[in-house]
């Protein structure tokens, strides 16, 4: 048992009511699986906002300023947590990472408040693979920020550890696939 699992009873029970599809179906990857999650049937509910903010927020180190990652994604869990957070006197900026630059305004690709010299967590709502919460962290790096944390709200894919060890990142999912009950997308027959 990991400890998602004791620690955040409340927010899998809340993912297995709202967000975890059973069937047929064709992943990104092509795969079939038996089993779907729509993570922002959780992250944008009241009161899953209240459940992915208290997970994040009970994981994120101290010294972490910002909270964000790719749009779509990551929007809801970092905007919730960041207004949360100042409600509880923890000063933490959100931003957007968008999937590409915009070229009118100020441009970018960045959108929110991200600072050269912050200390950076990655979230996202759902991570099979966990290319997007790398591609972030390429994103903040550029910016001159420094990503120090992915913490996806869940890991359904089972293979994002090993790129963000590869990156030098720690990760921290807030709940696992077999937390939920499924077995890891890279176990699965």
């Amino acid at each position: 048992m990991t400890p998602a699992t004791t620690t955040n009873q409340a927010l899998v029970d809340h993912l297995l009511r709202h967000s975890v599809r059973r069937g047929d179906f064709v992943l990104k990857s092509g795969k079939r699986s038996g089993w779907f999650i729509d993570a922002k049937q959780t992250t944008c509910r009241p009161d899953g906002m209240l459940l992915v903010a208290d997970a994040l927020l009970a994981v994120l180190p101290d010294d972490v300023t910002a909270l964000g990652g790719l749009t779509m994604g990551a929007d809801a869990a970092a905007f919730a947590t960041a207004g949360i957070a100042a409600t509880r006197g923890r000063p933490l900026k959100a931003f957007s990472v968008r999937k590409e630059a915009k070229d009118h305004g100020g441009g970018g690709r960045v959108a929110g408040a991200l600072d050269p010299g912050d200390r950076v967590a990655i979230t996202e709502d759902a991570v099979t693979r966990g290319v997007s919460m790398l591609e972030a962290a390429e994103v903040v790096r550029a910016c001159g920020a420094e990503p120090v944390l992915l913490v996806p709200v869940v890991d359904r894919g089972g293979t994002v550890a090993a790129l963000a060890a590869d990156a030098g990142i720690e990760l921290r999912a807030l709940v696992t696939a077999p937390d939920l009950g499924f077995p890891y997308e890279k176990d699965a027959p």
